[in-house]
């Protein structure tokens, strides 16, 4: 099995790449797009972790520059009816961190919005990688925890507060982390306030 490549890219498209070796062999590898965004140009030097998928009529390698988006991969399609299709489309939108918040909320529309998993495909797959997910590494480089340190169901309560005033998850998600790891035993009043606090000094 191949676990491992090392070489430079001879080419590159949105679906993955092709890793040229020392020995002049060249690999064809599946990657998502959160790695094909990352790549160097073509004749970059590479290194990518491979998943080998064996199947009766094909062999497939799926890439990943990193041992624990590597992990994730597999924890993903270790999943009852998750593929490495499905797999590779969910890490094309969210990493490590972004998962482990949405499988903690249970945001099944927010799984929904990946191409080919509808409504009821987001809460099996939820169901399911609430607690594999917990135990996975942080994103490597990541500036957020996965999981602010107070309250949980506070920390949720300020998201969906903020959200209700017509600001973007993906704007505030970051602050109320900050604002719950510098002030554990705050409410969702007061989170919201934080927040609000730290919006208005960025724009200031």
């Amino acid at each position: 099995m191949i676990g491992y490549l090392q070489g430079t890219v001879l080419s590159a498209n949105e679906k993955g790449l092709v890793v040229l070796t020392p020995g002049g062999v060249g690999y064809e590898v599946a990657a998502p797009t959160s790695v094909i965004a990352k790549l160097p140009g073509k004749g970059g030097d590479i290194e990518i972790f491979i998943h080998t998928q064996v199947a009766e009529k094909a062999i497939d390698l799926f890439g990943f520059l990193t041992a624990d988006d590597l992990d994730l991969f597999r924890t993903l399609i270790s999943i009852d009816k998750l593929g490495p299709k499905k797999a590779m489309a969910i890490l094309s939108m969210f990493d490590a961190d972004h998962l482990r918040e949405i499988a903690f909320r249970e945001d099944v529309t927010m799984l929904s919005t990946v191409p080919g998993i509808g409504p009821k495909s987001a809460k099996q797959i939820l169901w399911n990688l609430k607690d594999k997910v917990a135990k996975l590494k942080p994103t490597t480089g990541a500036t957020i925890s996965s999981t602010p340190q107070g309250p949980q169901g506070e920390y949720l309560d300020t998201l969906a507060g903020l959200k209700g005033l017509g600001y973007a998850e993906d704007e505030v998600r970051p602050m109320i982390i900050d604002v719950f790891d510098e002030e554990p035993d705050l409410d969702a009043a007061g989170g919201i306030r934080a927040v609000l606090k730290k919006i208005n000094a960025a724009r200031s």
